[in-house]
């Protein structure tokens, strides 16, 4: 007998859907990290995975985990915060990255960068 039989079935419910949501968007964000052809598209495909599958299988372990140990357990926010926040930002590095190579490279496929915006002076309307 594991410690996880203790639980109840009230609580196995939530646990066990958060489970399968968590798992099944990471499944989905790596089918999409497959399936994409263009790695502009594939690079947002992972960012469902690591942002709301982490969130869902977070909580099934804050859930389970604060039943079993009496007491309400945190400390797993930490590592979901860092990796949540972390992904998004790096994915956005990534992919100017490889704008600023395509264009070096001159492919055509990529959009031509856009001008400098110069601000306009601001005219004061007569009273």
């Amino acid at each position: 007998m594991t410690p996880l039989d203790t639980l109840p079935v009230w609580l196995m419910l939530p646990v066990g859907l958060l489970l399968v949501l968590g798992s099944t968007l990471t499944l989905l964000g790596a089918f999409g990290l497959l399936n994409l052809r263009s790695f502009y598209d594939r690079i947002h495909a992972p960012t469902l995975g690591t942002s709301w599958g982490t969130a869902a299988i977070l909580l099934a372990s804050i859930l389970s985990y604060s039943w079993l140990q009496d007491r309400l357990i945190l400390h797993e926010l930490v590592a979901g915060i860092f990796v949540m926040l972390t992904t998004p930002v790096t994915l956005m590095l990534l992919g100017q990255a490889a704008l600023h190579r395509d264009r070096a490279e001159g492919d055509s496929t990529v959009p031509t960068p856009r001008a400098p915006v110069t601000e306009k002076p601001v005219t004061q309307k007569p009273n």
